[in-house]
Order: structure tokens, then C-alpha cells, then sequence
């Protein structure tokens, strides 16, 4: 390993140990509330959203790879590593921007701001694989993004049983389904609306929206792009399983 590659072991260790944290008190009462919350929630609702996300995402999955740069040939882990910022940076400074305007315009425009972000955040994440060197026109590393999406944004619980697939991706993902109408969507939309729910609610408040809509998208862009290259380390430098 070069002295790059030893320090990015080092922090994916740190990473990794952090995913397999097992809930807290405090995760487990924020868990049964918002389980709670759920329950009260028509199911008519509920499949209305899981619906809205399914095909938004879908349209941005599917749609980003026809503008996604092909996959980086023969670099080192440093070379990949500093574009990587590079990109996780400026996706900042543009969800920073789209958060600030949506948010000062209001409740209606603060509601427009989860598909535009989710698109941003994809997007994202279609360009960071293809800086690793992986082919976004493989179906299954399309899915591999979704996992991502998934790791970065789901409670501590969900958090580790996606831990543990991704851990196992080479395996794993020989068994997963060829249609990806079978990939579990309520899931995927619960997890995320829930966890980002305290934190993008306040945008929808007059006057403090704009300055709220603008940290809270920096810090889940930062979040996500976190979260990927920990994800691409675990498959490039090939870590040892962190026994906690």
C-alpha cells in the first residue's frame, strides 16, 4: 500500500466500525416514534409516496447514465480520491444554492426541493463510480448506487442490515434479482423520508427557510459523498471485516 492507501484504511476502519453501531437508546425511541407516526398514515398514503419516489428515482437512475462519464481506467486510489472531492464539492456548492432559493421561496417551493435534491444526490453518485472505475451501464452497479443512497440516509437499524449486503457485494450481488421492479421501494422511500424529515422540515418555515435549506443540503451532499467513497474503498483496498 502506498501511504495514500494506508491512511484511507485507516479511516474506512473508522467508517466501518460506525456502520455496525448498534442502535442507541436515543435511535431506538426516534425509531418507534416515527414507527408510530407511520401507523397513523393511511396505507392509500403511504403507496402514493412509494410510488411518487419509485418513479422519480427510476427516471434519474436510469436517465443519469446516458450523461455519466465512462469509467477511469488505470489510476491510483490518491488520482481517483481528488476528483472525488472535487465533485462532492461542487454538488455542495449546487444543492447549497437550490436549497437557499427553494427555501426562501416558501412551502411550496421547499416541497419542490426533495426531487430536485434526490436528482442532485444521484447524479452525484452515477460520477463518484465512474471515478472509481465501475461501469454505471452495468445494471447492477446502477443498484449498488442505490445502496449507497440507502447506507447514507436510514436509521441506525436499517443502516446496519445494508451494511452487511454491501460488506458482501461479491457475493451478494450474484443473487440479486435481474428486474429491478423487485428492489424494495418502501423501504428505500420510508428510510429516506424519515431520516431527512427533521432536518429539511425546517425549510418549509417563512424567513429562516433559506439559511436552513442551504446547511442541511451541504451537509447531506457531504454526507452522501462520505458515505460512497467508504463504499468504493471497500471494494478497492479489500479491508479486513471489523469484528465489534
Amino acid at each position: 500500500m502506498t501511504g495514500y492507501e494506508q491512511q484511507a484504511y485507516i479511516q474506512l476502519q473508522f467508517w466501518q466500525h460506525k456502520m455496525q453501531k448498534k442502535p442507541s437508546a436515543d435511535n431506538r425511541i426516534a425509531r418507534a416514534v416515527q414507527n408510530k407516526i407511520n401507523s397513523f398514515i393511511p396505507e392509500k398514503v403511504h403507496n402514493a409516496i412509494t410510488v411518487a419516489i419509485e418513479k422519480m428515482v427510476k427516471g434519474v437512475l436510469f436517465g443519469a447514465k446516458h450523461t455519466t462519464a465512462e469509467p477511469r481506467e488505470d489510476a491510483s486510489l490518491q488520482l481517483r480520491e481528488a476528483y472525488v472531492k472535487e465533485k462532492i464539492s461542487f454538488y455542495q456548492n449546487t444543492a447549497t444554492v437550490e436549497g437557499a432559493v427553494t427555501g426562501a421561496g416558501g412551502i411550496l417551493l421547499g416541497l419542490a426541493d426533495f426531487p430536485v435534491l434526490i436528482g442532485i444526490k444521484i447524479k452525484l453518485l452515477f460520477d463518484i463510480a465512474a471515478l472509481y472505475g465501475y461501469d454505471v451501464m452495468d445494471y447492477k452497479e446502477r443498484l449498488y448506487i442505490l445502496y449507497i443512497f440507502q447506507l447514507a440516509f436510514s436509521s441506525q437499524q436499517n443502516r446496519n442490515e445494508v451494511y452487511r449486503l454491501m460488506e458482501g457485494w461479491q457475493g451478494y450481488s450474484k443473487s440479486l434479482p435481474d428486474d429491478v421492479q423487485e428492489f424494495d421501494w418502501r423501504t428505500f422511500q420510508q428510510e429516506y423520508r424519515d431520516y431527512i424529515d427533521l432536518a429539511k422540515m425546517a425549510q418549509l418555515i417563512p424567513v429562516i427557510g433559506a439559511a436552513v435549506g442551504a446547511i442541511a443540503n451541504y451537509k447531506l451532499i457531504a454526507q452522501l459523498g462520505e458515505t460512497a467513497m467508504n463504499c468504493y474503498r471497500m471494494r478497492k483496498i479489500s479491508p479486513l471485516k471489523i469484528i465489534t
